[in-house]
């Protein structure tokens, strides 16, 4: 005769194998299931690279765009813009976005004002960004009836300072509070132990 636990053991084992069988098969479907997804994007890639790589010189990156027929031509006035573009947003969007961090981060406990600031930071993280472009262009190239580097790097920045504030002011609520209390304790004024302690350590 078997022992009482004889039988409870082979079962347990039974299950396990089963269930590891199970999650090996859910696993593999998951993977074919993604490989299928991605695969399109790959064939994409390749076809990019097989047509337009050929097309890669020096003159792709200092000439401007030809007209639609003519052949060269390069895409300089696109990589100038696009840097001048984003280096204007990130001039004005890091530095507000890092001050709205701070602000909650620091203040937002007991200031009337950061609860406004929060929602707004809310608000435009959770806007489209077809919206933010439509905006722009109804209320800047409308009247000024162009496009110009300062609408787009506007519409840019305002994508832009909800990202940096929300990820400024949930890493400096990272940094322990024991930290905040030792430089008040030596006697700093707040915004230094802020900007020297507190940003410097996250």
């Amino acid at each position: 005769l078997d022992p009482p636990g004889r039988k409870s053991v082979k079962t347990s084992r039974a299950f396990d194998l089963w269930r590891k069988a199970k999650s090996r098969v859910a696993i593999s479907l998951l993977l074919l299931v993604c490989g299928l997804a991605v695969l399109p994007l790959f064939a994409i890639l390749l076809h990019l690279v097989r047509e337009g790589a050929s097309s890669i010189d020096w003159n792709f990156f200092t000439q401007v765009q030809k007209p639609v027929g003519e052949l060269g031509g390069g895409m300089a006035h696109a990589i100038v813009g696009t840097i001048a573009q984003v280096g204007l947003a990130s001039l004005v969007g890091i530095p507000l976005g890092l001050a709205c961090g701070i602000y909650l981060s620091e203040y937002g406990g007991r200031e009337r004002l950061a609860g406004p600031v929060r929602f707004a930071l809310e608000l435009l993280a959770s806007t489209p960004s077809i919206l933010v472009g439509v905006f722009i262009y109804g209320a800047i190239v409308v009247p000024m009836k162009k496009f110009s580097l300062f609408s787009g790097s506007l519409a840019l920045m305002l994508i832009l300072l909800p990202l940096v504030a929300r990820t400024s002011e949930e890493l400096l609520r990272l940094i322990p509070q024991h930290l905040r209390e030792a430089g008040l304790a030596l006697g700093l004024p707040r915004w230094k132990v802020i900007l020297s302690v507190v940003v410097r350590s996250a």
